[in-house]
């Protein structure tokens, strides 16, 4: 028999809400966008601040795992512009200081030692200077940030919002080392820290090691390390012809630092086909109107040198094949290709690197060289070690970075309380409060705007390539802002059933645009939606394994109300017809977000 939907765990209504689960550190996106239709723009900042920590950083520069989720994009071509609004409330609140919390002057006794003052490591501080922690930084460079002031240009990530979210975490208390690398896990550990969290990133970028690698020398550069040293204002031009080897997002940034730096044919060449590259499809766009080449299905082959002198890279062209499985294998044709070129990046992926750890003192590394973590709680071998970051799996991405630093946070404290970091665990609660203004009113804006999305302005593309430091994304103005945020469907408000005054009159059936309320009469012997005795009914019987569907308690009848949430559109409607208020419309509030980051 099918049985009724358990609707007691706070899962259920996240994976309801599909752009805030896809989120890494489950930002409330409908709230903060909601917040940003009624213009409370510093209210919708610290809601951000809260979650992600940086919210003008990431509302330039996050890989956007929200948006491909965004219920938009089912019902037309572009999800709402979740990370761009983001921007929105970084770039219009007003003076945050009181909002910040108060860092007490009595400590806990507790003193943590964090090494790389990155993302992940600035979000764990964030977290314990409030509940009384001493925390002691710890960087190799001059200046906090990691990879978000090294390897993310100007022109993309300005210096002053950079400096501006970095000092909200440096200004809390802590004692900041920049300047001295840790040399020795071993040292370290005998010191009297009482736990030590690890956010040094994925620093080392991947050599290709074809013919002619070490003939090249100076023509050719590793991608990140470049990028850096343009950040430090170390390089400050480059030759005219580049080639950019790798696909990803680094790479677009390489290309486009390039373009600025005096690059006037800047080529982008990637193995796979330019559909499958990994960069994210904006930052190939921004690259392309740039005057960047991008050119897919080219494998390097060698680096040429002809009588002592760099020509360029010789390539061979192939095919992607992919199994019944998506694997992709490249085919050889067997069609060579000389690209002629003054200089090459190579951006072609990073590794962890951990020359400074000890291998002898019981910390336990895999295959790859990566520390052994306990993934619930990132917890190495060695019980007061925790990792976070790029430094815990390998690249990832600036909010993954802060989720991480989330929970490994929760699990420094645990530790320090004596208690298990993975079982004793806390578990959040979740509210559930009704909309209801009157019959037929709502506390927020249910009608469904048709506007397609808004497209961000930015500065003249001509313009933009001559100033490495201007930023090219001028940011929605309010009037647009307001219409984007308008765009939203408020997912983060659910329809919810109370089968006790349900009398089965099928009137929400009837409204619901979508056609995903379904009352049907189930067979006893039906255990699963996806039975074709109940498919069969369904009046969409396209169902999304990945989504929820919401299962009613037998009705009078002993029909049972069927709703599948991958169509909802929360729009409401089913609450506002209904004669008996079987149906409302209430918003999902996690009480304790932290603890619901897996």
């Amino acid at each position: 028999m099918l049985k009724k939907t358990d609707t007691s765990n706070f899962r259920y209504f996240l994976n309801v809400v599909d752009c805030q689960q896809a989120c890494p550190a489950h930002t409330p996106v409908p709230e903060y966008i909601r917040l940003i239709s009624d213009r409370k723009y510093t209210e919708s900042y610290m809601l951000n601040w809260e979650s992600n920590v940086f919210p003008g950083i990431l509302g330039r520069v996050c890989d956007r795992p929200c948006e491909p989720a965004c219920r938009r994009g089912r019902v037309e071509e572009e999800p709402v512009a979740i990370c761009r609004l983001k921007r929105v409330a970084a770039d219009n609140k007003e003076d945050i200081k009181s909002y910040l919390p108060i860092i007490p002057s009595d400590k806990n006794g507790k003193h943590i030692a964090l090494i790389g003052a990155g993302p992940a490591s600035l979000t764990v501080a964030r977290d314990l200077l409030p509940m009384g922690y001493k925390i002691t930084l710890f960087d190799r460079e001059e200046k906090a940030g990691g990879m978000m002031r090294t390897q993310i240009p100007a022109f993309r990530l300005p210096e002053t919002v950079l400096e501006e979210e970095l000092d909200l975490i440096l200004d809390m208390g802590l004692k900041t080392c920049f300047g001295e690398g840790i040399s020795s896990m071993k040292s370290l550990l005998d010191e009297k820290y009482d736990a030590i969290f690890v956010g040094t990133g994925a620093p080392l970028g991947r050599e290709l090691k074809i013919p002619g690698r070490d003939e090249a020398g100076d023509h050719l550069s590793i991608g990140i390390d470049w990028l850096s040293s343009v950040a430090f204002g170390h390089t400050k031009k480059i030759e005219k012809r580049v080639i950019v080897l790798g696909g990803g997002n680094t790479a677009m940034d390489c290309c486009r630092t390039a373009r600025r730096l005096g690059g006037k044919q800047v080529k982008v060449v990637v193995r796979s086909s330019l559909e499958a590259m990994k960069a994210s499809p904006w930052e190939k766009t921004d690259a392309m109107a740039e005057d960047v080449e991008l050119i897919g299905n080219h494998k390097p082959l060698e680096f040429v040198m002809r009588e002592g002198k760099f020509v360029g890279v010789l390539f061979e062209e192939v095919q992607s094949h992919y199994d019944d499985d998506g694997k992709r294998t490249l085919i050889d044709t067997g069609n060579t290709v000389l690209m002629e070129c003054d200089k090459v990046l190579i951006a072609i992926g990073q590794d962890t690197a951990f020359p400074w750890i000890e291998r002898d003192i019981g910390i336990d590394f895999n295959q790859w060289d990566q520390p052994v973590l306990e993934e619930a709680s990132l917890q190495a071998s060695i019980p007061k070690l925790f990792f976070g970051g790029d430094a815990a799996f390998g690249p990832k991405n600036i909010i993954t970075a802060v989720a991480h630093g989330h929970k490994a946070a929760i699990s420094i404290d645990l530790f320090c309380q004596g208690k298990d970091p993975v079982a004793e665990r806390p578990v959040s609660d979740f509210n559930l409060v009704s909309q209801k203004m009157g019959i037929h009113e709502w506390s927020y804006h249910n009608k469904i705007k048709q506007d397609v999305r808004y497209a961000v302005p930015h500065m003249d593309r001509k313009q933009a390539i001559k100033q490495l430091a201007s930023e090219v994304e001028l940011g929605y103005d309010e009037e647009m802002a307001l219409a984007e945020a308008s765009r939203c469907l408020n997912c983060d408000i659910h329809t919810v059933f109370s089968e006790s005054i349900c009398i089965e009159c099928s009137a929400c059936e009837d409204i619901c645009p979508v056609d995903c309320i379904n009352f049907l009469k189930v067979d006893d012997e039906v255990e699963q939606v996806s039975d074709e005795r109940v498919l069969s009914q369904l009046r969409v019987s396209d169902i999304n394994p990945q989504q929820e569907i919401l299962i009613s308690a037998p009705l009078k009848t002993g029909q049972l109300m069927i709703k599948d949430e991958d169509m909802c559109l929360h729009c409401g409607l089913c609450a506002e017809r209904c004669p008996t208020g079987a149906w409302d419309m209430k918003k999902f509030t996690l009480k304790d977000l932290k603890a619901t980051i897996l």
